[in-house]
């Protein structure tokens, strides 16, 4: 293997769910390098999945719950989000965007990944009012700690952020 397709599966490695943009800006190498270089990974045993508009690598040995978990992860809002749950328990959407300061919109988003990707469920009361909650939370707090963002993906999450705020702030 050569030295800049080791160090993508290196870097692949030691985060799981990366996603192509990262390990372009992380590793600084170009794109359609990235491509050549994670196409001949993949026939040696890096795992490829797409969630959510993006496309996330893998080393062998998550199954599909904990790549959706993984990837979902990479998002800011979305390690806040789970942390909040993972720390409070179940709780409602509207406590959830007060306390973290999110648009709800925001937190919708965000909340119909999880659902998808059975990370967590809506529940239902007699008046028809939202409960969230985990429901592998031992398993989530464990993948969780694999994560460790990069600056430029902090940056990336932040700035969507802002221009939530920006909007929602019009719409008013």
């Amino acid at each position: 293997m050569n030295d800049t397709r080791q160090r993508i599966h290196d870097h692949i490695a030691a985060r799981p769910g990366v996603h192509f943009n990262a390990i372009v800006r992380t590793l600084d190498i170009a794109p359609g390098q990235v491509q050549y270089h994670v196409r001949k990974l993949l026939d040696e045993g890096i795992v490829l999945e797409r969630i959510s508009g993006r496309t996330h690598y893998y080393p062998p040995g998550y199954d599909g719950w904990e790549r959706g978990v993984l990837a979902l992860f990479r998002r800011e809002t979305a390690r806040e989000v789970l942390l909040y749950l993972l720390k409070d328990g179940p709780t409602t959407p509207a406590t959830i965007t007060a306390d973290l300061d999110i648009a709800r919109s925001t937190l919708e988003w965000h909340l119909d990944q999880f659902v998808a990707h059975d990370i967590l469920e809506k529940r239902y009361d007699s008046k028809n009012r939202v409960t969230i909650a985990l429901l592998r939370p031992e398993r989530t707090m464990e993948l969780l700690r694999e994560i460790r963002p990069s600056t430029p993906d902090r940056f990336v999450d932040r700035f969507v952020r802002l221009t939530d705020r920006l909007f929602e702030t019009r719409e008013e």
